[in-house]
């Protein structure tokens, strides 16, 4: 079976998020933070066997005294990011282990992806070496002229465009060596570095549930879908962690 270190960047300013008390990661979704959440869909897979989260030097203090038992107690390692995502990214790629035969690369705001997309671009990667989630366009799109206000320059056709979102899963050569060339041309995904490289990365179709928390508002958002997908209490039963501090 092939091995997957996944590493969750969360070492942004959020500055669309709107809210001075918490950076999106580490708001409060359902009891718990949100990149706890985010944790849960990879924590207890056989096929993960290594999970680092990214965060800002700035916040490496109130983190470790609000969550440090949790990196404990699941096993987390802790990578401190730099400016821009790519350099947080590069700094928790010299952390991954030896153990790792690919590389997943997913949002910490991202808390809702699915358990089956997860199987789905992880076996992906794993037949083609580089896989990522995304969804097809179906909206209309327009080009604007750059005016203020702008005005419509063109219609421009949706025909096989996809919106990429996350897990992005590269072989872990491949992203090594991505991010050893990656330059000072910027780029918006690590996909697009390892296109650079000429490697073909495989699109995988991803739930539309698979939201990313950008502003307050998608919290309320957050907090449904996981609440409709989350398991019932079994009969006579009840959750051990519920009331657990260390849980949240």
């Amino acid at each position: 079976m092939s091995k997957f270190a996944v590493i969750l960047p969360a070492a942004g300013r959020s500055q669309r998020f709107g809210d001075q008390n918490y950076k999106k990661p580490f708001a409060p979704l359902a009891d718990r933070a949100v990149w706890l959440h985010t944790v849960d869909r990879f924590a207890n897979r056989s096929d993960v066997c290594q999970t680092i989260l990214v965060i800002a030097e700035e916040d490496r203090e109130s983190f470790n005294l609000k969550f440090g038992a949790n990196l404990a107690f699941m096993g987390i390692d802790l990578a401190i990011g730099g400016a821009e995502r790519t350099d947080s990214v590069a700094a928790a790629l010299e952390r991954v282990s030896d153990q790792a035969d690919f590389v997943a690369i997913h949002d910490a705001a991202r808390p809702c992806v699915e358990d089956r997309s997860i199987d789905a671009v992880f076996a992906a990667a794993a037949k083609s070496g580089a896989a990522i989630l995304a969804t097809p366009i179906s909206a209309t799109l327009k080009r604007g002229d750059g005016g203020k206000p702008p005005v419509v320059a063109e219609t421009v056709s949706r025909e096989s465009l996809w919106a990429a979102s996350t897990p992005q899963v590269f072989r872990r050569d491949w992203i090594v060596q991505a991010y050893a060339a990656r330059g000072s041309a910027p780029a918006t995904d690590d996909a697009q570095l390892i296109e650079r490289l000429g490697h073909p990365v495989t699109l995988v179709e991803d739930s539309p549930l698979n939201i990313k928390i950008t502003a307050r508002r998608d919290l309320r958002l957050a907090e449904q879908i996981l609440k409709s997908a989350r398991p019932k209490k079994p009969a006579g039963g009840v959750n051990p962690f519920a009331d657990d501090d260390l849980w949240r």
